[in-house]
Formats: structure tokens, sequence, C-alpha cells
């Protein structure tokens, strides 16, 4: 921490044309506010979310899911990812805890839609990329 703070007085000297200890320790109060206002739970939750995006099959569901805009039976699911039965459960369950996707039962099928976390999600992500 030493170091860091050492950097960032180097830093405060560049910015202000002179740094006392005072301007380092008010910019330490304005970045522990900062990382404070985040909280450690919304960070666990983002970090579930992207590690539930961190896998080819279930980014691949989600994708669909999205592009379908409607409810999507497993066994449709089943015919766009090539993973087993228990593979596809798994991957969905997944996708579920995280909040991206809702599942429901509907008689003797189980069917899955994307939610609005997900759309926002593909919707950042496609425009991210660029047509290079």
């Amino acid at each position: 921490m030493a170091q860091a703070t050492e950097r960032l007085q180097r830093y405060l000297e560049d910015e202000l044309g002179e740094c006392r200890d005072e301007d380092v320790e008010r910019r330490l109060d304005e970045l522990g506010t900062l990382e404070a206002a985040l909280g450690p739970e919304q960070v666990d939750v983002e970090l579930d979310v992207l590690a539930a995006l961190a896998n080819e099959t279930r980014y691949t569901l989600v994708r669909v899911l999205v592009a379908a805009e409607e409810e999507l039976c497993v066994c449709e699911l089943q015919a766009v990812v090539d993973v087993s039965e228990s593979g596809l459960s798994h991957a969905l369950s997944a996708l579920v805890d995280a909040g991206l996707v809702t599942g429901r039962k509907d008689g003797r099928w189980k069917k899955y839609q994307a939610t609005n976390r997900a759309i926002a999600l593909v919707t950042v992500l496609e425009g991210s990329v660029s047509d290079e």
C-alpha cells in the first residue's frame, strides 16, 4: 500500500503542481468512498453473472434465447448446443442462478426465456464489437 500511496502522491504532484499529505489523504478518502459505494455484495453478484457467461455453451444459450425473443423449450435448446441432457440442465441451472434466464414448467415441457439482464448484457456486448 505504501508504494501505491507514493505513486498517488507523485501523480497528484504532477496534476496539482504540488502535493501535501492532506491532498493524498483526501484523494484516498474519495477513492475509498467510490469503492465502498460499489459494495462487495454487488461485486459478487456481477462476477457470478460474468462467470455464467464465460462458457461457450452457456453464452450460446443466452444469445439464442435473447435472439428468440420468446420462450424456448429445452428440446429446442438441445438442438442448438452439442452437450448432453445433463450438461444442458447444468448450464441452464447456472444461467437461472445468475439471473440471466427464467424457466418454467409447461405440462411435461420445460421452457426458458432470457431476462432483461441478459438482453441488456447481450446488447452491450454487441455494441462493443466494432465492424473492423
